[in-house]
């Protein structure tokens, strides 16, 4: 299949397409109908062409051959083709670009694909989940394919998830990657049944969930969960004001609230739950937010908030003592967003269990905007 570039020496254009020059051989052209009828370095005239010689010489013009635009339908890629091709990632340490040193985490983040997780019940449920799978690289090696990533993951893509499937995903990555540490990081959307207060109406609340496991050089593997829990927070201070004013003006008050965010994080041992983080929660905090709302409903809720005032630090302190007393539950940390209906800015606090290695209370800061922006 040949191309030829055009030269149009008049500075005229062909107007019709049966006076126009064939770019391609008449096979090429008849099956690629709508293929862009590239005109080369002349453009209409040839003047640039002589422009660009001028400047820059001709001694790699001369011998430059155009590309072939069509797409090669017929092309097979067999495995001698394939081995044929460039692989940079597997190249020698000479290519590394930078300081020769290890990278600890290097892989892809947020690769979509219908997941079908176990529910505590037994049942099954399939969600959209966003995957981010990661490995460590040792400092001689230039990089990773990254899409053994997401092909390992494939394999076990027909298969029910929960954290201890995770565990086989990542021995095939670090089987096929050929890597010290993996880690994966599956995000999804997750619906639990909520009753309503008074009542008897249900609606599905959705938490945002991430289910993380780590399995390091030396055969250890971590389990965590990534919870968001959604609650109201009515300030234990404007409560105070509010009836002062009422006791002793006689004046109407509404003591402020607002939509406040935990993120919970837990490493464990013993298989927990989405729904036991949930119960967790909700048993420390009480006034979570509501899905199927009625006039009943909503006055019970601000009986609830009136029963249940808090401060971002009793937030944190109240899901402390709770996760505490779980013996599933081996290292946990916490932060809440208050997100403030009497300030422009938010409440924030961040507590952790304590354990020697384990979580830190570094947070950064777009953590607190992403528990603060609801």
């Amino acid at each position: 299949m040949h191309m030829t570039n055009l030269r149009f020496t008049n500075g005229n254009h062909p107007r019709s397409k049966k006076d126009r020059p064939q770019i391609f051989d008449e096979s090429s052209e008849a099956d690629n109908k709508s293929n862009y009828e590239w005109l080369g370095d002349d453009e209409l005239t040839g003047e640039k062409d002589v422009v660009a010689k001028e400047l820059m010489g001709e001694e790699y013009s001369k011998g430059y051959a155009s590309p072939i635009r069509v797409y090669d339908k017929k092309l097979k890629a067999d495995k001698k083709y394939i081995s044929s091709l460039p692989d940079l990632q597997n190249g020698p340490s000479s290519l590394i670009q930078g300081a020769p040193v290890a990278i600890q985490q290097v892989g892809i983040h947020n690769f979509r694909l219908p997941v079908t997780y176990k529910k505590r019940s037994g049942a099954t449920i399939e969600l959209e989940t966003s995957v981010t799978g990661s490995v460590s690289l040792e400092a001689h090696k230039k990089g990773i394919n990254m899409s053994r990533i997401m092909r390992s993951f494939y394999n076990h893509k027909d298969e029910t998830f929960d954290l201890n499937k995770i565990k086989d995903v990542l021995e095939t990555y670090k089987e096929n990657l050929m890597s010290f540490d993996s880690r994966i990081m599956l995000k999804t959307s997750y619906p639990i049944r909520q009753k309503s207060l008074r009542s008897g109406l249900e609606g599905f609340q959705y938490y945002d969930v991430v289910f993380e496991g780590d399995l390091t050089k030396d055969g250890e593997f971590k389990k965590y969960i990534h919870f968001d829990f959604v609650y109201s927070s009515a300030c234990p201070c404007s409560f105070e004001l509010s009836e002062h004013a009422e006791k002793y003006r006689n004046r109407a008050t509404v003591p402020h609230s607002q939509r406040s965010v935990a993120r919970v994080s837990v490493r464990f041992e013993d298989m927990l739950w989405v729904e036991d983080l949930q119960e967790l929660c909700l048993d420390a905090l009480q006034t979570e937010t509501q899905v199927m709302v009625k006039r009943e409903d909503e006055q019970a809720f601000a009986e609830l908030n009136g029963s249940y005032l808090k401060f971002v630090e009793d937030a944190v302190r109240l899901l402390y003592s709770r996760l505490n007393n779980e013996a599933r539950i081996k290292d946990f940390k916490i932060v809440a967003s208050h997100n403030e209906s009497l300030h422009s800015h938010n409440a924030v606090s961040v507590i952790v269990k304590g354990v020697e290695g384990g979580f830190s209370a570094g947070v950064a800061r777009d953590v607190f905007e992403t528990t603060g922006m609801r």
